[in-house]
Formats: C-alpha cells, structure tokens, sequence
C-alpha cells in the first residue's frame, strides 16, 4: 500500500491538478464551438515548436514503450507488467471507442469550413479518421501515471519518504510527470490530429487505468521485491 502521507502529496500534485486543468477545458468546451476552440488552442506557431512537438508526440509511438522495459535490467519484472497490463486494458477499451465513435479529425472537420485556415506542420502525416478519443494523449498519461504510483508505492515500502531531500525529490517528480503528459496531450491539438475532447479523454482513460490496476492488483502484480 502507499502510506497516506504520500497517498495526499500524491493526490495534490498530480490528481488535483490535472482535475482543475480539465475542469477549465470543459468548461471552454461548451463556451466554444468545436472548430472555434480548436483554433483558439491552436492559433500560435513557431519553428521550435513546430519541430518539438512533431517529435516529442512521437515518443508515445514506441519510445515509452522502450522505458517500459528498463525495470528488466534490474529484474523488476513485476514493474514491466504493471506498465504491460495498463497499456494492455486501457488501450484495448480506447480502441474500441476509437472504432465505435469514429468521429472525424480535425482536418476532416475543416473541410466544411472553407474561410477558416486550419494550421498544419509540415512533414506531419495528417490522418483523417478516428479521432475520438487520442490514443497518443492516452498513452502519455498511462506512462506518467504509472511512474508516479510505481514511485509513490516504492517510496512507501522503503520508507525514504521521511527526508526532506527525497521528499523534494518525489514532489518535483509528480510535478514533472504531469506537465509531460499534458505537453504531450497538446501535442495532438498542436499538431491538429486531435480536437481538445478527443485528448481529453484519452488523458481519462490514460490515468484512470493506472489507478484501477493498481487498486486491484496491486498485491499480486506490483511488489517491488520481485
């Protein structure tokens, strides 16, 4: 189990925040027409950005998957099947929303509206179906929340939560996991693969998967020891 002191920094540095963030987006989501947010989120470009987030959205491709892996070096499988398992049952129940909804991409919508420019990056491959919801925003938060309980639980069971240094440590690392998930959720509305709704709820599935997983197996997948 992780101890209710970490349980609390846990939950006001990761969970609370993305709560708020997300809060604030529905809330923009019925103010604004679809398009019209779209373009409000998507309206200022630059070269660096450009390029950081056409390669940062590709780490949620096969590079996280690959980080996945590296319990293995230290024989922490349990860690790797924890990660394995997450990505296993969340994305099978992305997909088959994915599948069911078939809603439209941005630049499929688009075409209905003639005086409004979509911003596109170039040298990125648009894709025109399936958007509903982003499988790329689901895995960047399946990945960062599982860290953060794999980090949370370890913690916990060594008992290195009581210094002020590797309390630093874990509050600036919940931090830091949140911001790249969101970075790498926006990626798919930068990029104008994905509408906000459509990330939105991939960051649901991405981090509430983690924490069922965990609730519910957590005696027999994620022990640390092995």
């Amino acid at each position: 189990m992780i101890n209710k002191k970490i349980s609390i920094r846990l939950v006001c540095l990761y969970v609370l925040p993305y709560i708020v963030l997300l809060m604030v987006f529905f809330g923009l989501m019925i103010v604004y027409p679809k398009p019209e947010l779209h373009l409000l989120l998507n309206s200022y470009h630059s070269d660096i950005l450009d390029v950081f987030f056409k390669y940062y959205t590709l780490l949620a491709e096969f590079p996280l998957y690959l980080l996945a892996l590296l319990p293995l070096l230290w024989k922490k499988y349990k860690i790797t099947l924890f990660f394995a398992m997450c990505e296993v049952i969340g994305g099978t129940f992305l997909q088959l929303l994915k599948h069911t909804i078939c809603l439209p991409r941005p630049v499929k919508v688009f075409e209905d509206y003639p005086d409004l420019v979509l911003p596109l990056v170039q040298g990125v491959d648009m894709h025109h179906s399936n958007s509903f919801p982003s499988g790329h925003a689901s895995t960047f938060f399946m990945f960062c929340t599982c860290c953060v309980i794999v980090l949370a639980y370890y913690y916990s069971r060594k008992d290195k939560a009581n210094t002020l240094r590797m309390q630093i440590l874990f509050d600036i690392a919940m931090v830091v996991l949140l911001v790249l998930a969101v970075l790498g959720a926006y990626s798919r509305v930068y990029l104008s693969q994905h509408f906000l709704s459509d990330v939105c709820a991939g960051s649901i599935i991405g981090l509430v998967t983690p924490f069922l997983m965990f609730f519910f197996c957590r005696n027999k997948v994620l022990k640390l020891n092995n």
